[in-house]
């Protein structure tokens, strides 16, 4: 358990604790906070991070997920990479941790500190409230929050197309692509939180690497779905299963559908529909990605 500030983080958990309520942060970004508090004051290079929390065997692109990483941290705990007052960066380097750890910090009375709040995605999954009609200007303002996370979210963690297990091992994981969510609502503005979607799906199975190896950036999934051919895809990429997501205004509704569809005969093992409120699309990447892996283990990893 390492404190700071008004914080406490257990790190086994992936949690961050302040006023008496708890955040849990994504797996991969919990990793390297533990890594950069471990060495709180000192200088963690790139290649260090790497090294500690992507494990050899995986293949991604680790700019785009460090840099994720970090962002997702900074939101946890309010912090800025212009004026920082927990993570700094040294340019083409790589991080330092610079708040005290433990009781040599300035510490706030935790019943008096509430959560940050910064425009980007809570770490806490809100139910589902009953659809609302939603004008375009309206929609427009319930995407503001979430194109605030585009510069980190089109940074977010991918695998390439190429995803091995070690020499002279079998790979039993199970092999999936993401399609990049269709936004059919009409609504330009869409088109980021689609992307958004996409990129916090592919992050949130990427975190499962010893189960699962996904792709999620091949040139074959950005065919238009017009052109889209799923048995094509599993045949080029050699994955047994595709995710796939859509983005629809349905009467004024904002509605989210993603499937889980085998690709050997094109039937769907899962969906899912989202229909949320003006008030909770910040929090989409999130539930969504969640959503799609929680059907995963259930229906293929056997629970």
């Amino acid at each position: 358990m390492f404190r700071f500030a008004s914080f406490e983080f257990d790190e086994r958990a992936g949690e961050l604790r302040r006023a008496g309520t708890t955040r849990r942060l994504e797996p991969q970004p919990a990793r390297v906070l533990a890594v950069l508090v471990e060495h709180a004051g000192e200088v963690v290079t790139r290649a260090e991070l790497q090294q500690r929390v992507w494990s050899g065997d995986t293949f991604v692109d680790f700019d785009r997920g460090l840099n994720y990483c970090i962002a997702q941290i900074r939101e946890a705990l309010g912090d800025s990479a212009s004026e920082p007052r927990f993570i700094e960066t040294l340019p083409r380097r790589g991080y330092r941790f610079i708040a005290p750890i433990g009781g040599d910090g300035v510490r706030t009375d935790a019943s008096e500190a509430p959560w940050p709040r910064v425009d980007a995605s809570d770490q806490t999954v809100p139910a589902v409230a009953p659809a609302q009609n939603i004008s375009p200007g309206v929609a427009f303002s319930a995407v503001a929050v979430v194109v605030a996370l585009i510069a980190g979210a089109s940074m977010l963690m991918m695998r390439r197309d190429a995803v091995k297990a070690p020499r002279g091992t079998i790979d039993t994981r199970v092999r999936l692509a993401v399609v990049p969510f269709d936004n059919e609502t009409g609504i330009a503005e869409y088109d980021r939180l689609a992307q958004t979607l996409t990129d916090a799906t592919v992050a949130r199975l990427a975190a499962d690497a010893g189960r699962v190896a996904v792709i999620g950036n091949a040139a074959v999934l950005r065919v238009p779905r017009s052109n889209r051919d799923l048995v094509s895809i599993g045949s080029a990429l050699n994955v047994g299963h595709v995710v796939l997501g859509q983005l629809q205004q349905i009467d004024g509704h904002l509605r989210i559908t993603t499937h889980l569809i085998r690709t050997g005969d094109q039937s769907h093992l899962w969906a899912q529909r989202f229909e949320p409120s003006p008030s909770e699309t910040e929090h989409l990447d999130r539930e969504v990605s969640e959503a799609v892996a929680g059907a995963i283990a259930k229906r293929l990893l056997g629970g």
